[in-house]
């Protein structure tokens, strides 16, 4: 009787060299959790990236920054000679639409 081939849903690989005792710290993170080291690495790794891009993403401002642009928002500057002509090309450019 054959077995059945189960598609390979993980086909990219990823390498790392790491100590003995990187290895051996990991081993022990996985098997307190009761995870296979492979789910334990792929897991961390991906909740480390996801932190990682979120915090590129998030403003962290001084209570000084927080206010200048509360009153830049609260306020803005009148549109420049540049900015008047930008938004009359866009009107010309979304009447055509």
């Amino acid at each position: 009787m054959a077995t059945a081939q189960i598609p390979r849903q993980r086909a990219q690989r990823l390498e790392a060299r790491i100590t003995p005792g990187q290895k051996e710290l990991i081993e022990r993170a996985a098997s307190v959790q009761g995870r296979t080291v492979t789910d334990f690495v792929i897991t961390t790794l991906q909740d480390a990236a996801r932190k990682a891009i979120e915090d590129s993403a998030v403003w962290h401002l001084s209570e000084e920054q927080q206010k200048a642009f509360v009153a830049s928002l609260m306020k803005p500057p009148a549109p420049n000679r540049k900015l008047r002509e930008a938004y009359s090309r866009y009107k010309k450019y979304a009447g055509k639409r």
